[in-house]
């Protein structure tokens, strides 16, 4: 089969698979309008693919030939099986890379020894695809979140962010804070993109956020690790802190981010009265 007639079948496959989809399966709005197509229209699979339009009609039509990573995003978005996969990736003729779920992670005891030892700086433990692996009691104050009451599939930074409506007033500069996490995952993602986990984030996001959604297919921004951050918090006040993130030598894929103040300065006092609420929490529980 010369390649041709291999991505005419691709299309043909890809069209097929997007007519067995309803709206509602992908976390679509349905409205009462009729719909032209069975199932998913192109530019429904294209946003949620963070493709263009444009891009995914030619592959429909046969006219070019995917790069793995966008067949990667169309198995998720088209909710393929492990056979329609490797038949997917045979048509287009790549390797099909099996999507793995790596073994959850634990916060490095050495990280953790230097987080425990935070008083006034809050501080978490952040994993792979920005999972909250531990947390000071100082960073539950500083983000309103009792992290142990969300459920470990849902403890995530960036999901948080998205999600949290707390979230987005937290942050005086909320969608500064959002694009760099988002930058971060696109790093991750380019890394490992055979990862379900990050897969999953991702899928849950871009159905879930337009501004993630948008942000995803865009162009890539360059993570920070470093920088100040300004708070509105809704107890302590107005807090413009410092941020850092240090990573585990013993395991890459952790980082402890602190965020910190100068002594004396007006966000240190916030800090420490922040502190003198959870030391109180703590004496009266």
């Amino acid at each position: 089969m010369n390649s041709s007639v291999r991505r005419k079948e691709l299309g043909q496959f890809l069209k097929a698979c997007r007519a067995e989809l309803s709206p509602r399966t992908v976390g679509l709005p349905e409205t009462d309008r009729r719909r032209r197509v069975a199932g998913l229209r192109r530019d429904e699979v294209a946003v949620l693919a963070a493709i263009s339009t444009d891009y995914y009609t030619r592959l429909e039509q046969g006219r070019i030939a995917p790069s793995a990573s966008v067949l990667a995003e169309l198995v998720r978005v088209l909710h393929l099986s492990d056979d329609q996969r490797d038949h997917l990736f045979e048509l287009a003729g790549k390797e099909a890379g099996r999507a793995r779920r790596r073994a959850p992670q634990k916060a490095h005891p050495r990280l953790r020894t230097v987080l425990n030892e935070l008083s006034v700086a809050p501080g978490v433990i952040l994993g792979r695809h920005l999972d909250i692996l531990a947390w000071n009691p100082m960073a539950a104050a500083l983000f309103g979140t009792d992290f142990a009451k969300v459920p470990q599939q849902q403890r995530n930074y960036v999901r948080l962010l998205f999600t949290a409506p707390a979230m987005r007033t937290l942050y005086a500069d909320w969608e500064d804070s959002a694009r760099n996490a988002v930058a971060v995952l696109r790093q991750q993602a380019a890394a490992c993109p055979d990862d379900r986990r990050l897969a999953d984030v991702v899928g849950e996001l871009s159905v879930q956020d337009d501004q993630f959604r948008q942000w995803w297919g865009g162009r890539p921004v360059v993570p920070r690790t470093g920088g100040t951050k300004v708070f509105d918090h809704p107890v302590a006040g107005e807090l413009s802190l410092a941020w850092d993130a240090l990573t585990c030598v013993a395991d890459p894929d952790q980082q402890l981010i602190v965020w910190s103040a100068e002594p004396d300065s007006r966000a240190y006092e916030g800090l420490r009265f922040l502190s003198s609420s959870v030391a109180a929490t703590a004496v009266n529980s």
